[in-house]
């Protein structure tokens, strides 16, 4: 048996990991780590160590003192900025005698700073929406006038490092946009990109020295709370679906050696269609699963577990297929303080009543 630590403990993109891993049959000892006690007194992990945010400067020391004391075999982290920081300390780690399975730190540096993303993908011919990068009121107005869709609108976001949408904003309303950079304090740190439509997928994928381990699709239906923000997204999916797209595959795989030419680890692709029906990458969640990842380990495929065995055993898995393995049209359906729900689409009628009209 192996000792593993997972960052962010009691978050639900850490927990989906954790709960994946406890259904090894190795019967592995998962321990969590995480910055908010709150969250990681509700974690399934064995025992739960308080660390600082990733940025303070007490978060190193903590780090290495957690690891020699508890000596690990592994450590996983499932936040961008934890991520970056674990990954300037990966020697350090590693002198604790913990494993990290991770890219390089320039592959990271790429992928949680968007707009670096963006520029590789223009470069290499990936099919991207236009960006252009905010310093200052002339770069907006200048976004406006060369981006705006038909209604005038252009999608504002931050392309510093975090998730959930973050500073997501489609807008026409230029005053408005100037109040939201300053909001941020952003300049210099959003982007303005031309709109895509509501659609979006996921390509989860488990990479080992450029090679393909693994890999699934997922679209995402609908936002958790979406209509309590001004972009419609969370980042927090409310509903999601497997599903297989031959184009879809072919994008991803792109984006991916685009920014890595040996790719190594953990690469998810988010995907936005546009209005001619191709997905663009829009950011790359690098080094980390996505929060819905349970929903896999229920249907069949346990990335987490694979990944674990591949970075402590060198164990690879058997599969049938590599690439979306398990079947179309299973949905995940989840919602606060409930339970989440796997079904398959032609299940959905027989779970509901519908009375019909009273008229």
């Amino acid at each position: 048996m192996a000792k593993v630590i997972i960052a962010g403990a009691g978050g639900a993109p850490s927990e989906g990991v954790i709960r994946s891993m406890l259904r090894c049959e190795r019967g592995d000892t998962i321990l969590g780590m995480g910055s908010e006690p709150t969250d990681l007194a509700l974690s399934a992990a064995e025992r739960r160590y308080v660390v600082p945010y990733a940025e303070a400067p007490e978060y190193r020391g903590r780090l290495l003192q957690i690891l020699k004391t508890e000596k690990p075999e592994l450590i996983h982290f499932q936040n961008d900025l934890e991520i970056y920081s674990a990954s300037l300390l990966r020697s350090e780690i590693a002198s604790c005698g913990v494993r990290t399975y991770m890219p390089s730190h320039q592959t990271i540096d790429i992928c949680v700073h968007k707009h670096l993303s963006y520029l590789r993908w223009r470069a290499a011919g990936v099919r991207v929406p236009d960006n252009i990068l905010i310093q200052d009121a002339t770069d907006l107005r200048k976004a406006f006038e060369q981006l705006g869709d038909q209604s005038g609108r252009i999608w504002l976001r931050a392309t510093s490092i975090g998730g959930g949408g973050k500073g997501a904003l489609p807008t026409a309303d230029f005053d408005f946009a100037r109040a939201w950079i300053d909001h941020y304090r952003g300049w210099g740190q959003f982007s303005a990109a031309s709109m895509l439509t509501p659609d979006s997928v996921t390509w989860q994928s488990i990479w080992h020295e450029g090679e393909l381990v693994v890999a699934q699709t997922r679209k995402r239906l609908g936002w958790t709370h979406g209509n309590r923000t001004l972009s419609g997204v969370t980042g927090v999916t409310k509903v999601g679906q497997t599903c297989s797209d031959h184009e879809v595959d072919r994008v991803a795989m792109d984006s991916i050696l685009a920014i890595d030419a040996k790719p190594h680890g953990i690469f998810g692709v988010d995907m936005t269609y546009d209005t001619q029906g191709i997905p663009n990458p829009t950011e790359i969640n690098i080094s980390r699963f996505f929060t819905t990842i349970l929903f896999f380990t229920e249907a069949g495929l346990n990335m987490p577990k694979i990944f674990k065995d591949i970075a402590l055993h060198n164990e690879f898995p058997v599969l049938e297929k590599r690439i979306n393995p398990l079947p179309e049209g299973l949905l995940w359906l989840r919602g606060m303080d409930t339970t989440p729900k796997l079904v398959a689409e032609a299940e959905m009628n027989g779970l509901l009543i519908d009375l019909g009209s009273n008229e």
